[in-house]
């Protein structure tokens, strides 16, 4: 529980950051926005065609009685929207870190030079940063591609698909989240993927409870545009956390009498 309170006060720092800092607003929001843009034409689509689709997903309803088939494809249909929200979320995220990995990369920079001393690590040019954007925006993409297999399979059981399986998908999408908004800055400290799995992996709850909200937010598009920012400033809090940093938390504890 301490380090679920604790999370959940660096999310809320990382969020007041953000949101009292135009140029860090504007940093985080362009290239989200522009993803954001991209989405919504996809969900467009997916309205429109989700009715189809659960009728082609479901030909051995067919012959049902009216009743049975309707329920059917309403399972099909919640099962395709979890799903696709699932790898929509992550995708965005991946996609916005794709287009923006400099932005971010300056973003986690700013953060952490707003909160203290940040260890001598290897330098990354421009180039070097946006290639690291596009490499972790599609590794993600795929996780949460092969991720989604199995939880749409279980969207299709009755009650557990439309109650366990959200909450699975917002946990493993939370983790696989904080994975890739904590990158900029633990690689600013020379640590690479497999280390940073081991550090976000020894205090799961830690991770979730930054990681979690970040994908609930996201899957409101338009409230995306703030949620990504707003997790890759808490997670690069949650970095200084792991690696036993001052977070700006501690500091002001400590200065209690």
């Amino acid at each position: 529980m301490s380090d679920l309170v604790l999370g959940l006060r660096l999310y809320a720092r990382g969020a007041a950051t953000v949101l009292s800092s135009p140029r860090l607003l504007r940093l985080g929001a362009l290239p989200a926005l522009v993803t954001v843009l991209l989405y919504v034409v996809m969900l467009a689509v997916l309205g429109r065609f989700l009715p189809d689709l659960a009728a082609l997903l479901t030909p051995f309803a067919d012959g049902w009685s009216p009743g049975a088939r309707s329920a059917a494809r309403l399972v099909t249909e919640v099962a395709v929207v979890a799903a696709v929200a699932f790898v929509a979320v992550l995708a965005f995220v991946g996609v916005t870190l794709a287009i923006g990995g400099p932005f971010y990369e300056r973003l986690s920079e700013l953060v952490d030079d707003g909160v203290g001393e940040v260890p001598a690590g290897p330098s990354r040019s421009a180039a070097t940063s946006l290639v690291r954007g596009a490499r972790d925006g599609l590794v993600l993409v795929v996780l949460s591609v092969v991720a989604a297999v199995p939880l749409f399979a279980l969207g299709f059981v009755p009650v557990l698909g439309q109650t366990v399986v959200p909450v699975v998908a917002a946990l493993v999408g939370g983790r696989l989240l904080v994975l890739e908004l904590t990158a900029p800055a633990l690689e600013r400290r020379g640590i690479g993927f497999r280390e940073r799995r081991r550090l976000v992996g020894s205090r799961r709850v830690l991770g979730w409870a930054i990681g979690v909200p970040t994908y609930l937010l996201c899957l409101l598009p338009l409230v995306g545009i703030l949620a990504v920012p707003v997790g890759a400033a808490a997670a690069t809090l949650l970095a200084r956390e792991l690696r036993g940093e001052p977070t700006g938390l501690t500091a002001r504890r400590a200065g209690r009498p």
